[in-house]
């Protein structure tokens, strides 16, 4: 085969165009929203604080933003240029690091004023407050997932219970056990639906799924009787207005406010009331109900969409991929990022309890900013080699030989 047909061909300029759409519209709406946060963070013990104050910076938060989603963008740019094989070497160096990191945090970490201890302080580094290891437990977890189901175990014994369900339950348990101890429900959310995921495409037998379901909502009924905060975000979520705890009902009912003052227009960048006074977390968990008030809702739409779009070629990508490996790897980033964003915005819309999870691209946090667009990095780049008859619809019944049977053959040519 000639050195033209080994050529990589281009990347997925769709994806890339969704990804960085929403990133420009975060870094606007951080802009727009995020004065009250950065007032807060300058100068909490100031009475009344004013940005013409020297004391006070009112654009802290922005250029936290902004350092934060340069990093991410660079991390992006090498995963986008590093071949999507390297990370075959490094999964499981990267899950024993992802481990550790989790294990110290339920000794060592902090929980920032909230429920969960799930940050590792770092306050010497400029512009960056903490990390949050859950973020890169996600993306350990599916590194070492898809190399494990691609190149450790065959397709006849991921058939069978003791070396198929039983070594999967222990390593996407060994990731998600420690982020349910924090608690972080929302991140073990996430990370369960990312699990079954990849578990179901590399093939899994249903029997085994349908057990391993049971044993996940026993495990989440255990866990709402068990933990007096998660019982009470449900039974506001589900109790009538009378009964409804304050503390919880109080973030969905501002939410619902802003998302609904917004109108269909928006009341304008900089207008909106809720961040101000009412909705907690405006700039981080719920940005989407804080953008929806100013943006309105055909330009939130337009956001949902976006994200949508997302999904169709991550998953798009991940069915043309030369092999099992990369199709489970581009699967599940892009089942992580899916999932994440929709929950969040089912979140701000009072569809779903409140879970504390950030909005890809869009949310203040830098640990998801930044593994986030690592993950789409490392998609761009299995998009320059998919092939049209890599992955197709009927993969399930093919499971078994069609990654190899491509890979070997290195078909690149463009297809999505």
């Amino acid at each position: 085969m000639n050195a033209f047909m080994l050529k990589r061909k281009k990347y997925d300029h769709v994806l890339l165009f969704a990804v960085l759409a929403i990133v420009i519209v975060g870094v606007v709406m951080i802009t727009s929203i995020g004065v009250p946060k950065s007032i807060r963070l300058s100068a909490p013990d100031m009475a009344y604080p004013d940005c013409a104050d020297a004391a006070v910076d009112c654009y802290l938060v922005l250029k936290n933003h902004l350092v934060r989603v340069g990093i991410g963008l660079v991390a992006m740019l090498v995963a986008w240029k590093l071949n999507y094989r390297f990370w075959k070497g490094m999964a499981f160096l990267i899950f024993l690091a992802a481990l550790g990191l989790l294990v110290f945090v339920l000794f060592a970490g902090s929980d920032n004023n909230t429920f969960a201890t799930s940050w590792i302080n770092v306050t010497a580094l400029p512009f960056i407050d903490s990390v949050q290891p859950s973020e890169l437990a996600k993306f350990a977890m599916i590194l070492y997932l898809s190399y494990f189901f691609a190149e450790k175990i065959s397709i006849q014994k991921l058939q069978d219970w003791k070396e198929g369900f039983l070594k999967f339950a222990l390593i996407a348990g060994a990731m998600i056990g420690p982020i349910v101890l924090q608690p972080d429900i929302g991140s073990a959310m996430v990370m369960v639906v990312i699990a079954v995921t990849i578990y179901f495409l590399a093939g899994a037998n249903w029997k085994h799924l349908a057990i391993g379901a049971a044993v996940v909502g026993i495990a989440a009924i255990v866990a709402v009787q068990s933990m007096s905060h998660i019982q009470e975000r449900i039974m506001s979520f589900l109790a009538p207005e009378p009964e409804c705890i304050e503390e919880y009902c109080w973030q969905s009912r501002q939410a619902n406010i802003a998302i609904g003052s917004g109108g269909f227009w928006g009341k304008g960048l900089t207008q909106g009331i809720q961040k101000s006074y009412w909705l907690p977390q405006a700039s981080d968990d719920f940005i989407f109900a804080a953008s929806a008030e100013e943006l309105g809702f055909l330009r939130t739409s337009a956001i949902v969409l976006l994200y949508a779009l997302i999904a169709y070629r991550g998953f798009k990508i991940a069915q043309h991929a030369p092999n099992k490996f990369a199709m489970l790897m581009a699967a599940g980033m892009t089942t992580w990022i899916s999932a994440q964003a929709f929950i969040n915005i089912m979140v701000n819309t009072a569809l779903f309890p409140i879970t504390g999870i950030t909005l890809p691209f869009m949310s203040y946090g830098g640990s998801s900013m930044v593994m986030t667009l690592l993950a789409i990095g490392v998609i761009l780049n299995i998009s320059q080699f998919t092939s049209s008859d890599a992955y197709t619809s009927d993969w399930r019944r093919n499971r078994g030989t069609r990654g190899s049977q491509y890979g070997s053959r290195r078909r690149y040519t463009r297809t999505v």
